[in-house]
This record gives C-alpha cells, sequence and structure tokens, in this order.
C-alpha cells in the first residue's frame, strides 16, 4: 500500500482526484474503485504493486489493429475499476467488492511488481516480438501510480506504451500521461448518459473528452460493446459514429464486439444481422471498422480506402496476409493506410 497521487485534503477527508466520480473519503472510507481508501487522512492504494495478469498477448488481442499489426505486447493487469457495468466481461478481476480490498490492504508484502522490474520484463521479451507494455485486463486508470512510474521507464527504453480503458479519468492526470502513452484503445458503451448512469454507475461525457484529447496525441483505436436492447438500435450506432467523424476523424478505427451474458447482464447474445447493420452504418463514414468475438475474417481484415482491397489479412489474431507499399501505402492503388508501424505476417 502506498499514497495516492492526485488527492486534496479536507480535514480528515480527502478527496481522490483521479477520476471524475471525486470521491471524498471519510476515514477509512474506500472510493467508487474499492482500490482507493483513506488511511489517517490521505489516501492510499491497495493495489500498488499488485498484478493479477500478466501474459504476452498479440496486439490485436487488445483490440489494436493499427498498431504494429502482427506485433506483441506484455500485457499487465490489476484488480478492480471506477465502473459497476451490469454487463461486465471480465468482472472477476474488475468488480472487487469492500471486503476483497480489505484482504488485499493486510496481504503480506511478499514480492510486489516494481515498474522497474515490469519495464525490464518488457524489454527482456523484445527478441520474441514484444514491443513493450500494455496496461488492460481491469482499468488501468485506477492503477495510475503503476501505469504512470513504468510508462517512463518504458518510454526511455525506446519502447512503447498502449492502454485499454474506459476512458473515465480526469483530465490533469490524464495530460501527465500522455507524453508515455503511444495508444489506446477506449471503450465507448454509449453515446447515452442515462446508458452510462443506469448501467455502469459513470457519465458519457468524460469519456468523449478522454477520447477526443488522447486522439491529439496517440493512436485511439473505440470499442462499443453491442447489447441486445440496450445499445443496439440504428440510432445508436449513427450517434456513435458521426461522433467518432466528427471528433476524432473518419480514420479512427472503429470495433464493435459481440456480446455474451455474463456478470448480472442475462440478454441473449448479439444477432448477427444487428453486427451487419452496426458495421454497415459505421463503414459510411468511417474507413476502419471492424466486429470482435465473432468467427468472421472478412469483418477482421483491414481493407484500404482508397480500393477497397485487403491490405492486412487477420485469421483471430494471427496476421495471414499484407499487402502495403512502403510508407504504409496501399500495394494495389497507392492510397495511404493509417498504421502506426508496419505489418508483418
Amino acid at each position: 500500500m502506498r499514497e495516492a497521487m492526485f488527492q486534496e485534503p479536507d480535514g480528515d477527508r480527502a478527496r481522490c482526484g483521479i477520476c471524475p466520480h471525486g470521491c471524498l473519503l471519510s476515514p477509512d472510507q474506500a472510493g467508487v474503485c474499492r482500490t482507493r481508501v483513506n488511511r489517517g487522512g490521505k489516501i492510499h492504494t491497495v493495489i500498488d504493486g499488485l498484478a493479477s495478469s500478466m501474459n504476452l498477448d498479440p496486439i490485436e488481442k487488445k483490440p489494436l489493429y493499427h498498431f504494429f499489426p502482427g506485433s506483441k505486447i506484455l500485457s499487465f493487469g490489476s484488480l478492480g475499476c471506477n465502473f459497476s457495468c451490469l454487463f461486465c466481461q471480465n468482472w472477476s478481476i474488475s468488480q472487487i467488492t469492500k471486503e476483497d480490498a480489505e484482504k488485499l490492504e493486510k496481504r503480506p508484502n511478499g514480492d510486489p511488481l516494481t515498474p522497474q522490474a515490469a519495464a525490464e520484463a518488457a524489454q527482456s521479451l523484445v527478441g520474441r516480438g514484444n514491443i513493450g507494455i500494455a496496461y488492460t485486463y481491469n482499468e488501468p486508470t485506477i492503477w495510475y501510480e503503476f501505469v504512470y512510474e513504468t510508462s517512463r521507464l518504458i518510454k526511455g527504453m525506446g519502447l512503447h506504451n498502449c492502454m485499454v480503458s474506459n476512458g473515465f479519468i480526469n483530465e490533469e492526470p490524464l495530460r501527465m500521461l500522455l507524453p508515455f502513452m503511444d495508444a489506446f484503445n477506449i471503450d465507448i458503451k454509449s453515446m447515452s448518459d442515462e446508458f452510462y448512469r443506469k448501467y455502469c454507475k459513470g457519465r458519457v461525457e468524460p469519456v468523449l473528452r478522454t477520447c477526443e484529447a488522447a486522439s491529439k496525441e496517440a493512436l485511439v483505436e473505440v470499442t462499443n460493446l453491442i447489447i441486445p436492447t440496450l445499445n443496439d438500435s440504428r440510432e445508436d450506432f449513427e450517434r456513435l459514429t458521426d461522433w467518432i467523424f466528427d471528433h476524432m476523424g473518419a480514420d479512427t478505427p472503429l470495433h464493435f464486439s459481440r456480446y455474451h451474458p455474463d456478470y448480472k447482464a442475462d440478454y441473449p447474445p448479439t444477432p448477427q444481422s444487428t453486427l451487419e447493420t452496426a458495421h454497415a452504418i459505421a463503414s459510411k463514414k468511417l474507413n476502419y471498422v471492424y466486429v470482435g468475438n465473432v468467427h468472421s475474417d472478412k469483418w477482421n481484415n483491414t481493407y484500404c480506402p482508397g480500393c477497397g482491397k485487403v491490405v492486412v489479412g487477420r485469421r483471430g489474431f494471427e496476421i495471414t496476409s499484407t499487402s502495403l507499399a512502403e510508407g504504409n501505402l496501399c500495394g494495389s492503388c497507392r492510397a495511404p493506410v493509417r498504421l502506426v508501424g508496419g505489418a508483418g505476417a
């Protein structure tokens, strides 16, 4: 456990400044994320040095399809989240209870993961195709201290940092982190604030603000989990597409993701027809639209926005073909294809 960054004292209370919840914590009270707690009038994080998961993943698994396609990235996650999504697909590590957090605080020190150890692990895997670190699995913004310190080390090594996030972070900590982040995948769960408040216990405006700010400094790919009856109307898809086009640009990759029943949600899986509708609507304005959690190569391939030919072919998370000229131009029509780094088959 360590003292947390971004907090304001208020007598024996303290306000957390990491995310827009702005939790004002009394002594021994935990925040919405359950991982930040007031001890002695100051906020401490109980997940410092705690990695729940560590894997060398395909970059496509994040999903990031336009960031060094075909590469690997060392992926770390901890525990907890500042949302409480009814339909969480990773709830076993994100939705911890107050009792879980108290146990974490009392855990033996053991050998906590340090930023230096994480960075050295990433560097040791370069020979296996690793390009850096992805902060993922649970919500990385609540693991802010570790992410910030590690990302600075990774950047200094000439490697890359990626974050998979719900985007619910305050402007100041985001600005402090952006110089070290190369790519993001950010969930926009819906364009409806009512949806966020009812099903996620959050708000949409800070998420959109994060997407827009991050896209000016790094590659941002957007994911939208389609849940039947909740965010699956034509209007939902049109509003999301229009906002991305207007605020982030037509070259912003958008990943629609098929929902399956999990956690507290028992809605049926997303129908194929709904996925087809979403893809068709978004493709009218955006150049790179994908559908995940399905077995379909056509929805995972990257197509040239100029001539429509496959420039990066995929099967699952594997690159099966590339057709790119130098400078990430289409091998057929020489139209530019938005990629950070090259693609390898």
